[in-house]
């Protein structure tokens, strides 16, 4: 997979700043870690949760690839809804393509 799959067609400025910046992070596991979330949720998340997002987008991909993955505790601050959304579409499998 090479990238997004979803067009940004019809997205605000911000939903679409934001899906860009998920699918390119510097490594390309967060890439499709981050970017196939994005794939799926932009258009649904609320503005409560695209504004938490875009914090996560900040964090370092080392650290939060380590979240995501249960190797280190999340600090409390980074320990959101929107974190723990990401984290459990992931290990539901939905984040694995066909």
């Amino acid at each position: 997979m090479t990238g997004t799959v979803k067009s940004s067609v019809g997205l605000d400025v911000r939903r679409r700043r934001i899906l860009f910046r998920a699918w390119h992070r510097g490594t390309r596991e967060m890439d499709l870690l981050m970017g196939r979330f994005a794939d799926a949720q932009i258009d649904r998340l609320t503005e409560d949760e695209v504004e938490a997002f875009e914090i996560l987008i900040e964090v370092q991909d080392p650290d939060l690839f380590a979240w995501i993955g249960g190797a280190v505790e999340v600090p409390a601050d980074f320990d959101t809804p929107i974190f723990r959304k990401l984290k459990d579409w992931h290990l539901s499998g939905a984040g694995v393509p066909e």
